[in-house]
């Protein structure tokens, strides 16, 4: 190539939050910008920019103020000042491709990609109609809910390419029409080198741990979809038979489970540190003895098992394609949205440290040779030249 392939990167959210979605959008952009690609990031007016990457932002509108994960009424104007900001930003970068985030982002990009005459990438993280069901926001078999199956079908189809973050994502898409061949899944990776095992004390000490006795981390987002909810009732059921085991829980929005914990009673066995910065992520998931992520999503991806894997933290999830996909054999499984039978395997893991020495240097080594974001990079670059046909 005479000049470096150029990539305009729609991200219909407030990057960058620290937390799942954002995480993937950040390090696949960093991971194309190692192979040579240029990248311009579009997103809302809030969010905190990243050194390196560079980013374009809508018009500041002072009312919206949301970080959180999840569906908002807000999100339609936003959108549409989104299209007109990539519209501008594509007249000077000249793209040679969108990458589209999330089933806004190739909404968006439908309509962009005819005016700049490019194709669209579209990074589909799981089912726009499950996740806002899964939120609440529609209900199950209602009219509005129908709407938005159509309109993700619709989505789906305007897209030249689609990479997922799960096999069951992609299986779902070609159950929904999409043909194989325009999709490849392209799971979630780590930077091993900084999500790596670092010493327990001095963060423990910070955050006021108890040091005799096993520490569960949990980091992302608090709400009920992330299984936040099933977690502290596994704590409850922990505290009732007497374990001795002590809960991390790092995330945000915090004030509601603050309360529930101290209504249920379990206060004094969970430790919520509100948001923790993505750079400082490695050192507090290692003031953990082993991890847990309780999601209630068959799926959806679940990024932070990387991070898990590469601190070596042994794992505790619900079993699902996705989490066997990510995990192997290097986790210990729970049934599916059950917490007794969760509480069961984090105490399992909590109270045997040689089990946990053995799954979680499994983790961390599986997470080494197969989940490097310098593979998932390489990967990523030639979905780009082969959807856009340049060799190199």
């Amino acid at each position: 190539m005479a000049e470096p392939l150029r990539v305009l990167i729609l991200a219909p959210t407030p990057f960058f939050a620290d937390r799942g979605c954002h995480v993937r959008i950040l390090e696949e952009a960093r991971a194309a910008q190692a192979q040579g690609v240029e990248v311009r990031l579009v997103t809302y007016h809030i969010g905190r920019d990243v050194p390196g990457v560079p980013t374009e932002r809508i018009p500041t509108i002072p009312w919206y103020r949301k970080l959180a994960a999840g569906p908002s009424w807000h999100k339609p104007y936003l959108d549409i000042l989104l299209f007109f900001k990539a519209l501008k930003v594509a007249r000077s970068f000249q793209p040679h491709l969108i990458h589209a985030h999330l089933h806004e982002g190739a909404f968006i990009g439908a309509f962009l990609k005819p005016l700049l005459r490019i194709p669209m990438l579209f990074d589909c993280q799981g089912s726009l109609t499950a996740e806002i069901t899964d939120h609440g926001f529609v209900k199950e078999g209602s009219l509005l809910q129908r709407f938005f199956a159509g309109l993700e079908r619709w989505i789906n189809a305007r897209a030249e390419f689609i990479v997922t973050s799960s096999g069951p994502t992609a299986e779902l898409l070609v159950n929904q029409g999409v043909p194989k061949d325009r999709i490849r899944p392209l799971i979630d990776g780590v930077d091993t080198d900084c999500f790596a095992p670092h010493p327990q004390e001095a963060i423990r000490q910070r955050l006021g741990l108890p040091l005799n006795r096993p520490v569960v981390s949990y980091l992302g987002v608090l709400n009920r979809y992330q299984g936040v909810d099933l977690l502290l009732e596994a704590a409850q059921y922990l505290k009732q038979q007497g374990a001795r085991v002590h809960f991390l829980v790092m995330g945000f929005p915090e004030e509601k489970y603050r309360a529930q914990a101290k209504e249920m009673g379990i206060d004094d066995l969970v430790t919520f540190t509100g948001r923790v910065p993505y750079d400082e992520a490695p050192q507090y998931l290692c003031a953990g003895d082993l991890a847990v992520s309780p999601k209630v999503s068959l799926t959806e991806a679940n990024g932070k098992l990387f991070n898990y894997m590469a601190c070596g933290l042994p794992t505790v999830v619900f079993d699902t394609p996705v989490n066997r996909e990510i995990l192997g054999e290097a986790a210990l499984y729970a049934k599916f949205g059950d917490a007794a039978d969760l509480a069961g395997a984090i105490g399992r893991l909590a109270g045997d440290r040689e089990l946990r020495a053995e799954v979680g240097a499994a983790a961390r080594e599986m997470a080494i040779k197969e989940h490097s974001w310098t593979v998932r990079g390489k990967r990523l670059t030639q979905i780009y030249r082969r959807i856009v046909n340049i060799e190199g």
